[in-house]
């Protein structure tokens, strides 16, 4: 499997905001915020989507997508939360790497989330970030 982006923040070589991380997995907001709030989760051990990873890997990860999508939750009382989880290229899978996206949904959300990603980064600068980041990460237990 050869390295990609994700392999990279894991190295610290590409910067991302942080908000869980324990031995086996690691979580940070998309870079592209969907919705306020949307963090990524993936394991430490890359394996390339769900068809690739060891069951035992599979079991950290999802405990850790539970994990993160309660803070959320905590966090931001959405009116729904999307755990989305996409396997090769034709799946819109674009990081080979295996990844949760746990993505709030909220009642004034546009157009719906559906399967079309919209991002919305441009309005998210540093400092929203580093306050959705601190939102989440504070309540994971």
């Amino acid at each position: 499997m050869s390295e990609t982006v994700f392999g990279k923040i894991l190295k610290g070589e590409i910067p991302s905001y942080k908000v869980y991380e324990d031995e086996y997995t690691y979580a940070f907001l998309d870079i592209s915020q969907v919705s306020k709030g949307h963090t990524l989760v993936i394991p430490k051990k890359p394996a390339e989507d769900i068809l690739a990873v060891e069951p035992e890997e599979l079991a950290k990860v999802i405990q850790s997508v539970q994990k993160v999508a309660k803070a959320i939750d905590a966090a931001f009382q959405p009116a729904g939360i999307n755990i989305v989880q996409n396997n090769r290229a034709f799946a819109d899978q674009s990081v080979f790497h295996i990844h949760f996206h746990v993505i709030p949904r909220y009642e004034d959300d546009i157009d719906g989330f559906g399967y079309k990603w919209e991002t919305h980064a441009e309005a998210f600068n540093n400092e929203a970030m580093t306050a959705l980041k601190d939102a989440i990460s504070n309540k994971i237990k």
